[in-house]
């Protein structure tokens, strides 16, 4: 069985006014994460949302600045990839969707062997989110053209290392 991770896919990452955006990429990754959620749809695998949410005094604050803050618009999954009433939504504090969250209780109850990550950014969440599924024995693959990054050099580089490291598979 196999899952979809829609990861920080937030207004805060995602939209010009936001806090943290990810520049012109994280939304030309929108259509292509549309069109693979529609095929996990259609096969009845699950599609999971991965989402910051952080309290106003989070730690997190001292790397960047306040984004994401639980229950602010920014916080928001895009409209465009608004979840259906049937997907998952975790909500998480850290760059890894596995960090103090239910994510692997979920993975495990639903047969969940290999993964599929999308969203933003490849140097960060994305990166810590397969590093922490290869240490728990899942399969990770990357549909390319549906990561993103703020900077290409460190969204190049993450995708080196995905693949040597955290043996995930590339999908161009």
């Amino acid at each position: 069985m196999k899952a979809l991770l829609i990861i920080d896919m937030l207004n805060d990452f995602v939209k010009p006014d936001g806090v943290l955006y990810c520049g012109k990429k994280a939304e030309e990754i929108i259509p292509e994460i549309e069109k693979i959620k529609r095929e996990f749809k259609e096969k009845g695998f699950p599609v999971i949302y991965l989402c910051d949410a952080h309290e106003s005094q989070d730690e997190e604050f001292s790397a960047f600045p306040p984004h994401c803050i639980r229950g602010s618009k920014g916080a928001q999954v895009i409209d465009e990839l608004t979840p259906a009433s049937d997907d998952l939504v975790i909500y998480k504090t850290r760059f890894s969707g596995f960090y103090r969250t239910n994510l692997e209780s979920i993975l495990r109850s639903l047969g969940v062997k290999e993964l599929y990550l999308t969203g933003v950014c490849t140097s960060i969440c994305i990166m810590d989110t397969a590093a922490d599924a290869f240490y728990r024995g899942f399969k990770v693959k990357i549909p390319v053209k549906a990561v993103a990054d703020f900077d290409e050099e460190f969204h190049n580089f993450a995708l080196k290392r995905l693949e040597k490291i955290y043996k995930a598979e590339l999908i161009y």
